[in-house]
């Protein structure tokens, strides 16, 4: 599906690399920032935000990319209009180039990785906040996602709403992508999970999974949460899924 391929590179991207792990920031990444932080009520909020989701989107693909490495599987980083990729990158082998090949509990350990390798951060963040002699208030999201409400003593307004921008991106992407949906992280643990148990139609069950959790989730989010953005998301999520179905993805013969 065109929103999860790998853009093609541009000349206004942002190249850098961390621990040996190349990132490519495309230029649309900050145009959906941009609207995503559009009711910001100053510029210094707006950039706040930007700058909160960059930094929580690639420490999720951080986390795929340090646990490809873990297996030997390299990596590389591409942050675009619809979140995040980490893509492995091919070796030499054979007058070839192939990738390393994987056990489905080792793509399990991958794709859980990204989200709580958010979670872990959000922990740290509040911990960090805790140290500052910040005031953590229990709260819940939909009643049962948690996420504290933090205030801070020093900072003044923008330290506050960067540091509840960072723990509301981190947790809300990180439960987000756990949802049984293709090809979220959630979606391909559904996959190799119900493709191990049930080998001939483990596939076209994870399938129908997607499907319905995708037009729910969609349904939600646009009756409930009012966004538009999770309801065509999950929409076009599960619509591809209802197209692989047709046209006979894990039918057992």
């Amino acid at each position: 599906m065109f929103l999860f391929q790998v853009p093609p590179p541009t000349r206004f991207d942002l190249r850098f690399s961390i621990a040996g792990i190349p990132v490519r920031v495309h230029p649309l990444f900050w145009v959906i920032a941009l609207l995503f932080g559009s009711s910001s009520n100053s510029i210094i909020d707006l950039l706040t935000w930007i700058v909160a989701i960059f930094v929580c989107i690639l420490i999720h693909e951080l986390g795929h990319a340090f646990a490809m490495r873990r297996y030997g599987q390299g990596s590389q980083i591409i942050l675009h209009f619809s979140g995040g990729l980490t893509v492995p990158e091919s070796i030499s082998w054979g007058g070839g180039y192939a990738s390393i090949a994987l056990t489905a509990n080792q793509q399990i350990f991958i794709s859980l990785a990204g989200p709580f390798a958010g979670f872990i951060f959000a922990g740290l963040v509040l911990a960090v906040s805790a140290a500052l002699g910040g005031t953590l208030i229990p709260n819940f999201i939909f009643g049962f996602i948690p996420f504290p409400i933090v205030l801070l003593p020093i900072g003044g307004e923008i330290l506050n709403s960067f540091v509840m921008s960072l723990l509301w991106i981190s947790i809300f992407w990180g439960f987000i992508n756990l949802m049984p949906v293709n090809p979220l992280d959630g979606g391909n643990v559904t996959r190799y999970i119900l493709t191990q148990t049930d080998p001939l139609n483990g596939l076209r069950t994870s399938l129908w999974v997607s499907v319905i959790t995708g037009a729910a989730v969609a349904f939600a989010g646009l009756v409930f949460l009012r966004s538009t953005y999770m309801a065509i998301l999950f929409g076009l999520l599960a619509f591809q899924s209802f197209q692989a179905l047709q046209g006979g993805a894990g039918r057992g013969y």
